[in-house]
């Protein structure tokens, strides 16, 4: 049984303000989002790590390969009218927000399609919650704001006007980024960028990096 809900992602809609982008509410769901929970690998640091990093298996190693399968990949085609067979995919794992996570941004230019998906059962802050922004100034004119729980995915498409962010938050927070990329070569840089990160950071545990997070 699929942990994915291929057919709700299909059946929402494309909002077209202020960019390309749509959310699906319990795109993983009930007895599925419990089991990619209770297989989400241990995170103790903040910041985006390669799966490569982590201690994968069980249902959240399943939820990945579905991510990255042929069915996922052709119902994202569908919606944004775009061919990806060709195109790489990058994936990182977030644990942890820290707070000064969360600053507006649009994204690499590398980046074709950007996708997060939420795996926290509750949310109760304020802050953590994705803006859908349509300026890069202000992070109160939002579209939409998305709530990081329930097994919610957001995908949106990348432009120099895909500008995102939310309010500060510090504590748990987990996520799954998965980006359709240029070339495999921005795979291998953004993959060492991030590995020098994690490294940077159990160097100096309260030093810490800045960093934006979706």
């Amino acid at each position: 049984m699929s942990l994915i809900d291929i057919e709700a992602l299909r059946a929402t809609p494309l909002k077209r303000d202020p960019y390309d982008y749509f959310v699906v509410p319990g795109f993983v769901k009930g007895e599925a989002l419990d089991k990619v929970i209770a297989d989400f690998p241990r995170i103790d640091s903040t910041g985006s790590i390669p799966p490569s990093e982590l201690d994968i298996k069980g249902a959240f190693d399943r939820l990945l390969k579905e991510m990255d399968g042929p069915e996922f990949r052709k119902a994202i085609e569908e919606k944004f009218g775009l061919d990806l067979s060709s195109r790489p995919t990058m994936f990182t794992v977030r644990g942890n927000c820290a707070r000064s996570n969360g600053k507006i941004h649009t994204d690499t230019e590398s980046k074709i399609i950007t996708v997060l998906l939420y795996l926290n059962q509750d949310w109760e802050a304020n802050g953590g919650r994705l803006r859908i922004l349509r300026s890069g100034t202000d992070l109160n004119d939002a579209a939409e704001e998305v709530s990081p729980n329930g097994g919610t995915l957001l995908v949106f498409r990348r432009s120099d006007n895909s500008w995102h962010g939310h309010e500060p938050f510090e504590g748990p927070r987990r996520a799954i980024q998965m980006n359709w990329v240029r070339d495999e070569a921005v795979v291998e840089r953004e993959q060492k960028r991030h590995r020098f990160t994690m490294l940077l950071k159990r160097l100096n545990p309260f030093g810490g990096v800045a960093a934006r997070a979706s």
